[in-house]
């Protein structure tokens, strides 16, 4: 049986191209930047990864909701997108693991979505016409209104949004007896990124965005990572200025996502707004340096320059993106440091790249 809402919803995009479908999750109305992503399953980690927020996420996948949701299958405390788009609902699910249906779910975290409507042409005209705003409604379906309101949100480029969902205090997890200690700096932390360095013998403590380097230094870490995370690199001096204090301390460094760009930006690179950005399960990655490649699960909208790196005899381009050229992966020449624009958490995704937390084991049981 597929959920079949009475009530109507509107979807509206910032250059007025308009969509009617029904309603779903909480009624309301909810802007953002939309974008898509085209991975099969894991629904839920997408929705609960903080480095959605602010944006209205599209799945590829036509049919949602099938599976329920689960407790275990959380990245962060809550649903981080500002909406979602999808084709096919369904409010039954048949998982024996589910916990509620997908619809009980958006309600209680107070989720605007609309479904039955076209995802394809909306993918298709989002790469054509490349990222931008956009306004799920299912109060107020009047086209010229909302095209009004979704003028009104401001643009992902120059928005600084990592504080935003960043812990309020800094928290340990693991094993206090672990080998390693390291310093996790979150700027939009998923909690599978804390599971895996857990499970290589990793006692972590969580720090929120805006801590010092000397309030980090002060735990004595044998490591530091860098986290992923929602909004633009390029205004977040506060982070950049602290990577810098780290990367000058030679203690090893790892970065994922944001905290790539973080790393790229205080290595004296520079960051760009890409035209649609990446985000799924099945991005193919060539490692440089062993000539191997992968396939990952990514989301970003933001890029490290390749002219940059080229430039800057300091850095080393060590993964490429084989669809589009772009870089995908740095070190330091002159430092203990390396990050990547994907996931090797890999939750939801292939778990091709989780040779990256052994890579950072690696760096700190040389020192």
């Amino acid at each position: 049986m597929k959920y079949q809402s009475k009530e109507k919803a509107a979807l509206i995009l910032e250059d007025g191209t308009y969509f009617i479908g029904r309603s779903i999750g909480k009624k309301g109305i909810s802007g953002g930047e939309i974008c898509f992503n085209t991975g099969m399953t894991g629904y839920q980690e997408i929705y609960t990864d903080p480095s959605y927020y602010g944006q209205i996420v599209v799945n590829t996948t036509s049919h949602i909701g099938n599976y329920g949701v689960h407790a275990e299958e959380q990245e962060s405390s809550k649903p981080k997108i500002s909406g979602l788009v999808i084709n096919d609902y369904s409010i039954i699910h048949s998982r024996f693991q589910s916990e509620s249906s997908l619809q009980e779910y958006l309600e209680k975290n107070d989720i605007v979505g609309i479904s039955n409507v076209d995802t394809r042409k909306i993918v298709r005209h989002i790469r054509s016409k490349g990222a931008m705003n956009c306004l799920i409604s299912s109060e107020e379906l009047d086209p010229e209104l909302l095209k009004e309101k979704v003028a009104g949100i401001p643009s992902m480029e120059g928005l600084e949004l990592a504080s935003v969902v960043s812990v309020e205090e800094p928290f340990f997890y693991g094993d206090p007896n672990a080998k390693y200690r390291v310093a996790a700096l979150d700027i939009g932390i998923k909690v599978s990124i804390l599971k895996n360095l857990s499970l290589r013998d990793c006692y972590i403590q969580v720090f929120p965005a805006k801590t010092a380097f000397e309030e980090m230094e002060a735990w004595k870490p044998d490591g530091y990572f860098f986290s992923n995370g929602p909004g633009d690199p390029a205004v977040m001096g506060y982070a950049v200025e602290t990577a810098k204090k780290i990367i000058d301390s030679n203690k090893p460094v790892f970065g994922i996502c944001l905290g790539h760009q973080i790393i790229a930006l205080a290595s004296g690179l520079s960051t760009f707004k890409m035209h649609h950005g990446h985000r799924g399960l099945n991005h193919p990655i060539k490692n440089l340096e062993t000539g191997l490649c992968e396939v990952t699960s990514q989301n970003h909208g933001f890029c490290v320059s390749r002219e940059d790196v080229d430039k800057n005899e300091n850095v080393e381009v060590t993964h490429i993106n084989l669809n589009d050229n772009t870089i995908a992966g740095i070190k330091r020449a002159d430092k203990p440091v390396f990050s990547v624009q994907y996931h090797p958490e890999s939750s939801p995704g292939p778990h091709d790249s989780r040779y990256l937390f052994d890579s950072f084991i690696d760096l700190m049981s040389n020192k």
